[in-house]
């Protein structure tokens, strides 16, 4: 049957897809999400079902209060967590939830990935944040929705954008990304698994290691992004 939550339901799904493509995820370890902020909703993949048995028709419909709308199955255990983050940063319009092994190896370590070369400054002139695990009141409480006020809360003390740094680490846990679309924020997913990746393997080879200098770090943003960007070709 054919709802007008088809489009979101059909770019969730891709998105899920592409998450065991890209290496992000084992078994079941992961969700994405794909918003409409016209019809108040967004789609999300449906609680503990392996990717390879996944259609877009088993994407549930929630509204950004985390109610669902649509389908027949539960929806991801994650879906408060989108549904906050949805409700309190109008800008996204897409949310990726992976354990990947580096972005999570760092989170579990309590530890930022520090910007350390020109990969991560392409796409962030900051560290990649770890927010500090949750206080046990709020583990004992709705957890799911305190993780998405961890995260916003998180944000908030270190004067962050969600508009110019689109990922965190959530401490013990593992990462989250988002994006004005669930394509980009997959690619943001894929983006901040290799910059941990890269980080961690230059801290093996020198402990020592720190950031790059401040310089070069604007100069490989800048070379990317706003008005005096020449990267890529001109439409």
């Amino acid at each position: 049957m054919n709802t007008k939550y088809d489009d979101i339901r059909n770019q969730a799904y891709r998105a899920n897809m592409q998450l065991p493509e890209l290496g992000l995820v084992l078994f079941t370890f992961g969700n994405a999400s794909a918003a409409d902020r016209s019809l108040g909703a967004f789609a999300i993949k449906p609680s503990g079902v392996p990717y390879r048995e996944l259609t877009a028709q088993q994407m549930v419909i929630v509204n950004f209060e985390g109610e669902v709308l649509e389908g027949d199955l539960r929806p991801s255990s994650d879906t408060l967590t989108h549904a906050v983050l949805y409700r309190h940063w109008p800008e996204l319009g897409g949310i990726v939830h992976t354990h990947s092994t580096y972005g999570t190896a760092w989170s579990q370590a309590l530890q930022d990935i520090p910007i350390m070369g020109t990969t991560h400054a392409d796409h962030l002139t900051t560290d990649i944040p770890c927010a500090a695990p949750m206080a046990d009141e709020k583990i004992k409480g709705d957890y799911e929705l305190e993780t998405g006020h961890q995260i916003i809360e998180e944000f908030a003390r270190r004067n962050l954008s969600p508009g110019e740094v689109e990922m965190i680490l959530v401490g013990n846990h593992a990462p989250f990304t988002w994006g004005k679309s669930a394509e980009k924020a997959v690619y943001n997913s894929a983006v901040l698994e290799e910059c941990a990746r890269m980080a961690y393997l230059a801290r093996v080879i020198n402990p020592d290691a720190g950031r790059m200098k401040d310089s070069l770090i604007q100069k490989h943003f800048e070379r990317k992004h706003g008005p005096n960007s020449y990267y890529g070709q001109t439409s």
